[in-house]
């Protein structure tokens, strides 16, 4: 999931330089960063027809104040496993049939606060609720609780500010705004979670582990299908047949498919390459509707 949002503003103001002159060096710009230290848990949250009601605790880690919004976002999960807002897939042709399989929940949860102001070491309850149902309504639908901060009113540059520097400079000042989201399920129908591992096979990559120079690290790649109607969310561990009981050589957490994607691309990174003739075992555990079932597992 893409559980982190970024967004930037800059304001630019500039004079034109004498025919001739040189131009001066570029100040470097100041850059600000808004609620960067924002937590969200749960980090998932789920509805049916007999829960009705939920809540989300958000808490500003920062040193400063800050303000955030609260809203619901529709999004969808790519193939490669990135999650995108909708309306910006449902632009592009090869993107859009995947945003149109989406059940959106925007219109059936009712979030309260929508907008929220935390000093320091503060948090704030959330309630997610739902306030109607379709008289239709089957199987699983979906939007994402988005909390994003809101930049201060000092922040950026007035155009007097701008405009002070010497001639021929470019003032700016660039403010990041941080979001988290995550999502809300709706289901109006019994789970249907099933699950396979399919087509699994290990590449190299050079990849930087603690901070250490990047190395040739094998990678364990495959694709978790989603057999059944309801999304998927669980664990992944790669263990070696042959050491049973030993620590898993990858794993990853709190993976998930979503209803409108039938499968997605995992690659997982492993500690070690495997010997030759090694066999791996690769599974896939529940995390939401039955936790710890096992929904799905791959010897190779």
């Amino acid at each position: 999931m893409r559980p982190l949002i970024l967004a930037a503003a800059a304001l630019l103001l500039a004079s034109p330089a004498p025919a001739g002159a040189q131009p001066a060096a570029a100040p470097a710009p100041t850059v600000t960063n808004v609620g960067a230290n924002l937590n969200i848990t749960p980090k998932r949250v789920t509805f049916d027809r007999n829960r009705r009601a939920g809540t989300v605790y958000i808490y500003n880690q920062g040193t400063a104040p800050a303000t955030f919004d609260v809203a619901l976002v529709d999004r969808v999960m790519l193939p490669d496993g990135q999650i995108v807002a909708a309306s910006d897939a449902e632009q592009k042709p090869d993107e859009k049939p995947i945003a149109d399989r989406l059940k959106s929940a925007a219109h059936i949860l009712l979030v309260s606060p929508r907008r929220v102001t935390l000093a320091p070491g503060e948090g704030q309850t959330i309630r997610l609720r739902i306030a109607s149902v379709p008289p239709d309504a089957t199987g699983e639908y979906r939007s994402h609780l988005t909390v994003t901060t809101i930049p201060p009113p000092s922040a950026g540059l007035t155009a007097e500010q701008a405009a002070a520097g010497a001639q021929n400079q470019i003032s700016f000042q660039i403010t990041s705004v941080f979001g988290i989201s995550i999502p809300a399920i709706v289901r109006f129908s019994a789970p249907d979670v099933r699950a396979a591992i399919q087509n699994a096979h290990i590449e190299y990559a050079n990849l930087a582990v603690n901070g250490s120079a990047p190395k040739r690290t094998p990678v364990m790649v495959f694709e978790l299908a989603r057999q059944g109607a309801s999304s998927l969310f669980g664990n992944i561990e790669i263990r070696s047949l042959s050491q049973k009981g030993g620590p898993p050589l990858g794993f990853a957490r709190g993976l998930g498919v979503y209803p409108e994607i039938d499968k997605r691309i995992v690659r997982i990174p492993l500690t070690r390459e495997p010997g030759a003739g090694e066999k791996l075992e690769i599974t896939f555990t529940d995390d939401d509707t039955s936790p710890g079932k096992l929904l799905a597992k791959l010897d190779m």
